[in-house]
């Protein structure tokens, strides 16, 4: 009989688990770094001015300032919104300073919930949710990943913002999960230090509602009220921004 050569050998192939399941047991180390490092905006800010942004969404052209023609990159292709102004949003309503610190990365806490990435997600792509600073919180940039693809975590960010804003997303593809939220069970690794039904407190990393912030909500109104009366703002789209804002009932005058 034949004997076998060496490099006629074949090696047992490495079995490795799903990366989610690799990494579940570290759930609770996980969650207690994004809980110490997380920031969020105050609950006064979010009750001042919840929407910041009713113009856009994910996928949005971009226009010039006077709303007149897209804009257009180098290489020919028109733009569209991203996470430019949501993150810019954000920044204005937790106070940070200039120059703006490097490595964070915002997070929608509603958004999406494919494990795959293969498709968009709704909510980030409605104006009623894109720039909603109840729906977002910042993170330091590698912590990112673990939001975007663990739904376990997106769970727990979710009922902190329903005990710290009283909101929960009313979008009709998280209805099963926001009923789940508002029912107050509590996910397996919610960290201790943050807020529940019965525990009133406000995660470490929440903003101060300062007079800096206070400025930003006074500057904005200022300019949603501008916009809305600016009738040569051909793209604009005044009906829509309206009702996003009746929907979260945003009263500029106030």
């Amino acid at each position: 009989m034949r004997k076998e050569k060496p490099h006629e050998v074949i090696a047992a192939s490495l079995h490795v688990p799903d990366g989610l399941t690799e990494i579940a047991h570290e759930l609770p180390l996980i969650m207690k770094m994004i809980a110490r490092t997380s920031r969020w905006v105050h609950p006064e800010t979010f009750r001042a001015l919840p929407i910041w942004c009713p113009y856009t969404a994910r996928g949005f052209f971009r226009y010039d300032a006077r709303w007149s023609h897209v804009l257009v990159s180098s290489r020919g292709v028109q733009k569209k919104e991203e996470n430019i102004q949501a993150a810019q949003a954000l920044v204005e309503a937790l106070g940070v300073g200039r120059p703006k610190p490097k490595n964070w990365t915002v997070c929608h806490i509603w958004g999406y919930d494919d494990e795959r990435f293969a498709g968009s997600s709704r909510v980030v792509q409605d104006p009623r949710y894109y720039s909603c600073i109840g729906n977002m919180t910042w993170l330091p940039t590698p912590l990112k990943g673990f939001t975007d693809a663990v739904p376990e975590i997106k769970e727990c960010l979710r009922v902190c913002a329903f005990h710290l804003y009283g909101w929960a997303c009313e979008h009709e593809d998280h209805r099963v999960t926001a009923e789940r939220v508002r029912s107050g069970k509590l996910p397996e690794s919610y960290p201790e230090d943050w807020p529940t039904a019965e525990r009133h407190v406000q995660p470490v990393g929440t903003a101060p509602y300062s007079e800096r912030v206070r400025n930003s909500i006074a500057r904005r109104k200022t300019r949603l009220r501008q916009q809305l009366g600016d009738t040569t703002l051909e793209h604009y789209g005044h009906d829509a921004v309206r009702e996003v804002l009746k929907s979260w009932n945003v009263d500029l005058d106030d």
